[in-house]
């Protein structure tokens, strides 16, 4: 049987909400593969030069720092350049968090989605259970007297599974998105760290500081 026949046979089986199921699971998988690729053109979770860049200007050599800065391909490089750059004046630490909110947003977007489906697959499986229940029951009692219970016992194994594919929708996409927010957090944190990094560096050499100034 084709992939196509079989989900016909599935659609036929669990009714509309089978297909609302399924077209949930499709947007659901092109979401995170956009996801995925976001992260790693947006460099998430690899600052290695980035790192070199703020070790150096913490230790005062601003000029190692900002070459440095320039190789990276962080999406935080530029917030960190602008930084470096900002002269000192009243609110640059809330304008640059500001910014560094606004970048870290980017990152979330999609998530609302992500958990919306992981919310509402399961309810709409058992929607689908209770609907498909009430159809058993409908055509028992059409039955009358001559009840077969392999009627019935059919007609529950159909029903149950809309919440079986509800589940299945629903439990991957938590696990995506628990994964997806375990790294816009440690992002988050290393983003404020970053900043603070920058604004309030280490005492670094004087000498060296104000050659590269």
């Amino acid at each position: 049987m084709s992939i196509l026949g079989a989900l016909r046979e599935v659609l036929a089986l669990g009714g509309p909400v089978i297909g609302v199921l399924l077209v949930m699971s499709v947007l659901t998988l092109g979401v995170t593969l956009y996801k995925i690729w976001q992260f790693l053109a947006s460099g998430v979770g690899r600052h290695r030069v980035l790192s070199e860049a703020l070790a150096a200007w913490d230790a005062g050599d601003r000029r190692s720092a900002q070459d440095r800065l320039a190789h990276s391909s962080s999406y935080l490089a530029p917030l960190l350049g602008s930084a470096m750059n900002a002269p000192s004046q009243p609110g640059l630490n809330e304008r640059l968090d500001a910014e560094a909110a606004v970048a870290l947003a980017g990152l979330e977007r999609g998530f609302r989605f992500l958990d919306t489906v992981a919310q509402m697959a399961p309810l709409l499986g058992l929607f689908g259970t209770v609907l498909g229940m009430i159809d058993a029951f409908q055509s028992l009692q059409a039955a009358g007297s001559s009840v077969d219970p392999s009627l019935l016992a059919g007609g529950i194994w159909v029903a149950l599974l809309t919440t079986a594919a509800g589940l299945a929708v629903a439990m991957p996409t938590s696990i995506i998105l628990a994964w997806f927010e375990s790294q816009t957090a440690r992002e988050r944190v290393f983003a404020d760290k970053a900043l603070r990094t920058v604004l309030v560096p280490g005492q670094g050499d004087p000498a060296a500081a104000s050659t590269d100034a």
